[in-house]
């Protein structure tokens, strides 16, 4: 079952980085969100309502569920959606798949799980493998501020992610079930993301193309619904940092297809920097020692 969990996050949200790309245009970026997330947030009452599984919460859990939704249906994409502006959308998934460090690192925060042994070599190959990734890109715009941006956006977004997944293991851990506690988050963060527009006197009119159109309905029902689903059992049965590890595989499938859609172009830097980040993240997982050196197999006991 775990395997299919992965599966389904990895495909899924691999190619929803270009989806993101497909909503820049004449929509503000909270209207972006807000249609995606009430999309959703609906989709899910529906089917939750049919199914008699759209349980009630108290009020305090409903005050986390708004925290929540700030976290990881709000602020975070906001965060996102800014940096495919002045990065491609590989490279976003690439500072993405990062989370797993940022949840081992919250994890021993907020529920004083001891790090793994592993943290530190995994979170210094990983630092080394994002400065070698774009290190072509640095030198050749003499560290543009845009490209700047873009890399602290992604990380920011990254980072509230994180901390929305502390809040899916406080409900976890609580009982709660988390299709409606994903329902509820998700409401909210299309509220949040309304309130902002209309303070900002955005217009709600969303593009009819097929283009927005389709990546929306894609964003909504496979990006959010099912696949932060799947992710988030994921992280009731496994715990948030193992889960994390899927996002692994997320720059593999977006820079694919960055490659072929948005034309982007493999450094020698960049490969060494992908290998890097994908071997921290492997490093993180590996048995406790593994990495030891001089680590010797005991011999057999005689009979």
């Amino acid at each position: 079952m775990n395997g299919i969990l992965y599966a389904l996050v990895v495909v899924i949200w691999g190619t929803t980085w270009i989806a993101i790309v497909m909503q820049q245009g004449v929509v503000s970026v909270t209207v972006s969100i807000f249609w995606r997330f009430l999309v959703a947030a609906l989709a899910m009452v529906i089917v939750l309502g049919l199914a008699g599984r759209l349980r009630k919460i108290s009020l305090k859990d409903h005050l986390y569920c708004l925290l929540q939704g700030c976290c990881v249906f709000g602020f975070n994409f906001v965060c996102f959606y800014h940096a495919a502006s002045y990065i491609s959308s590989g490279l976003e998934s690439v500072i993405f798949s990062m989370a797993v460090l940022y949840n081992a690192v919250n994890s021993m925060l907020f529920f004083r799980q001891r790090p793994h042994p592993n943290l530190l070599p995994a979170a210094a190959l990983g630092i080394i493998g994002i400065i070698a990734l774009f290190w072509h890109d640095l030198m050749a715009t003499q560290m543009a501020p845009s490209l700047l941006i873009g890399i602290g956006l992604s990380a920011l977004g990254t980072f509230g992610f994180s901390l929305g997944n502390m809040i899916s293991t406080r409900h976890q851990r609580r009982g709660l079930e988390i299709l409606s506690t994903n329902t509820y988050a998700m409401f909210y963060g299309a509220l949040v993301m309304a309130a902002i527009s209309l303070f900002n006197g955005d217009r709600f009119m969303p593009e009819l193309s097929v283009r927005y159109l389709g990546s929306l309905l894609y964003l909504a029902i496979f990006g959010s619904v099912i696949a932060f689903g799947a992710y988030f059992t994921l992280v009731g049965r496994i715990g948030a940092s193992q889960a994390a590890y899927s996002t692994l595989l997320f720059p593999l499938v977006a820079l694919t297809l960055s490659t072929l859609y948005e034309g982007y172009v493999w450094h020698a830097n960049a490969v060494i920097g992908l290998v890097l980040i994908l071997l921290g993240n492997l490093v993180m997982f590996a048995k406790p020692g593994f990495f030891r050196v001089g680590r010797t197999t005991p011999l057999p006991k005689s009979s």
